[in-house]
């Protein structure tokens, strides 16, 4: 595993936000801050769990997904968000952690697809 970012929900807008429909979610990418922080701002309604919504997450980069998340409490299962990025997102010890795949290859698990992704 290794280290990506902080994942800090907000209610402030922030320069260089992208909006995520799906998720009703404005992101800063975390590469555009020097501590590696995203910015995460989510819409009335958005479909995220509230632990998402109102704790701060870690996020860390691994080469299994569904091994990563295999026996986890699972709050976004994995899910890709890009043509080579999955992410998922668990909750340990009650604090949210973000795995990330970076890449197209198969996942275990996942059926042969890009990441789970199909």
């Amino acid at each position: 595993m290794e280290f990506m970012h902080v994942g800090v929900p907000t209610q402030l807008k922030r320069p260089g936000e992208v909006y995520m429909e799906g998720m009703k979610l404005f992101i800063v990418d975390p590469s555009t801050n020097p501590y590696s922080v995203e910015w995460l701002r989510f819409e009335p309604g958005s479909p995220m769990p509230m632990e998402l919504q109102t704790m701060n997450h870690v996020a860390y980069k691994v080469d299994d997904i569904a091994a990563a998340v295999q026996g986890k409490k699972v709050l976004v299962p994995p899910t890709q968000v890009a043509p080579e990025l999955t992410i998922a997102f668990i909750l340990e010890d009650k604090l949210p952690i973000e795995f990330m795949q970076v890449g197209c290859q198969p996942a275990s698990g996942c059926g042969g697809g890009c990441c789970c992704g199909g």
